[in-house]
């Protein structure tokens, strides 16, 4: 009694309008799952060797037209060739590397971009406000001075490699269930290059680098914050077989300043204010990044009240010709020991003073100013 056969498309799974892309698919799906090496069911030899015979119909346009006028009669005979050509590949992982293009073949060296470098630095809080030059120490790879890369003795080039005849690769023919298959794998003797050095340079020792200690000038900006990087262009590690050298990147770190703070491109003092000169108002000098500078303590300062003093903030990063403000945050102190004589003043003047009420209406807003005060935002 003949069996009858299955319908080809049915056995893989696809529509009779699949592509030829869909048909691969989903044969290397279906033969993952049943190739014998992984599946040991009794049935999987039997069922690998239908959807593979159905795949050699199916991708061969001539077959699959025929198969598809005149059904498995059109291509009696055209099917899969069985197992016998299983012996000639070393198992699962051999035959799916030659059929899907897996392989250790190495693609043939080109030029190659070198390594970027990553270094940090640390400035002082005025060098991030106004920007700065630094010069760093850097020990990088770059081409040999002997012979700029080409890691033949000056005077000597490399020859064509015999064993590939310059191709960098070398072909292996394979005879299998599915036919003959050509593996590519990296010439052993170039390693792919396609030509063989003769004479090494006797500077790298073939490599085509050395090492150098360099000494590198980094322009900061004003403006710049912790955390930001200035990028370099090609002052990174030498690139390979005369490829471009990679970028250097500076990382730059502010260092503390002892009393200024930064917010954005606006500077933060805060200046402490004896309580007569709050009540009582008075001329003051503070700090700034351009040197002391006086400003007026009206009269009824409380403490948080901000002092701006225009200009003399932090330089803009991307508009050097622009300045931030510093922002004076008053704090009014209060006197923990008096002498007698002022005991007696305050008690004095305590008589005349009522005591405020409190406002509850302000009290969220005086705190939102008494946390950035303290800087606790």
């Amino acid at each position: 009694m003949t069996t009858k056969k299955k319908d080809y498309y049915e056995l893989l799974g696809v529509s009779r309008d699949s592509t030829d892309e869909d048909i691969k698919k989903a044969f290397r799906k279906l033969a993952l799952k049943y190739h014998p090496d992984r599946n040991k069911d009794k049935d999987a030899p039997e069922k690998f060797k239908e959807i593979n015979e159905a795949y050699q119909v199916l991708i061969d346009p001539e077959k699959r037209a025929k198969y598809d006028r005149f059904g498995h009669a059109g291509v009696e005979g055209a099917g899969g060739v069985g197992f016998e050509g299983f012996e000639n590949f070393g198992g699962f992982g051999d035959i799916f590397d030659a059929f899907f293009g897996g392989g250790n073949t190495r693609q043939r060296n080109s030029r190659t971009r070198g390594a970027d470098i990553q270094v940090q630095i640390s400035i002082s809080f005025e060098e991030a406000a106004f920007g700065v030059k630094k010069t760093i120490d850097l020990d990088r790879t770059e081409l040999c001075e002997k012979c700029k890369g080409t890691r033949s003795e000056p005077g000597s080039k490399p020859i064509t490699c015999l064993n590939c005849a310059g191709t960098g690769e070398v072909k292996r023919s394979q005879q299998s269930m599915f036919g003959q298959f050509v593996q590519v794998t990296t010439c052993e003797r170039c390693r792919g290059e396609g030509t063989v050095i003769v004479n090494v340079c006797s500077g790298c020792k073939g490599s085509g680098q050395e090492l150098k200690s360099r000494k590198i000038e980094v322009s900061i900006p004003g403006g710049i914050e912790s955390g930001m990087k200035v990028r370099i262009k090609n002052e990174g590690e030498a690139g390979f077989n005369q490829g471009p050298a990679g970028d250097l990147f500076v990382v730059i770190n502010i260092q503390p300043h002892k009393y200024f703070f930064r917010e954005g491109n606006d500077v933060i003092y805060r200046k402490r204010v004896s309580i007569t000169s709050a009540v009582l108002g008075a001329k003051l000098n503070v700090p700034t990044l351009d040197g002391e500078n006086e400003i007026q303590i009206p009269k009824g300062t409380q403490t948080g009240d901000v002092i701006k003093l225009k200009d003399l903030g932090i330089t803009h990063l991307r508009n050097d010709s622009r300045r931030g403000d510093q922002l004076v945050i008053v704090m009014v102190v209060t006197p923990e020991q008096l002498t007698t004589e002022q005991k007696r003043l305050f008690d004095d003047l305590s008589k005349t003073i009522q005591e405020p009420s409190d406002d509850s209406e302000n009290t969220y807003k005086w705190f939102d100013k008494l946390r950035k005060v303290f800087g606790y935002d």
